[in-house]
């Protein structure tokens, strides 16, 4: 017997999806992989005395810029999520990025 309710589609992955969480001054930004040139020009700024830099949206829209100085607390952690996996996932993996810790 039908109930009338429809379940959503499954969206199961194959392999896993790579997401990137900035947290800078206590508040978390999430970004798609790559992240390299992102890491980059948040460097250049701290090292040039402070800057700003856009960060992209997730998914859609203009981003937000933020601007970095000496000092201010900047941590990358990195998100793995979906995949074929059996093992119970706890999904974040720190990615203490050492060019940071100096400034």
């Amino acid at each position: 017997m039908c109930d009338g309710t429809v379940a959503p589609p499954s969206r199961k992955l194959d392999h896993p999806v790579i997401v990137n969480r900035l947290t800078v001054d206590g508040r978390d930004y999430f970004l798609p992989d790559p992240i390299t040139e992102l890491k980059n020009k948040i460097l250049e700024a701290i090292k040039a005395g402070g800057g700003y830099v856009n960060i992209p949206p997730l998914r859609s829209g203009p981003g937000i810029d933020i601007l970095f100085s000496p000092g201010m607390p900047v941590v990358w952690t990195q998100i793995e999520v979906g995949g074929e996996n059996t093992e119970p996932d706890h999904g974040i993996t720190d990615m203490d990025d050492e060019s940071f810790a100096s400034l």
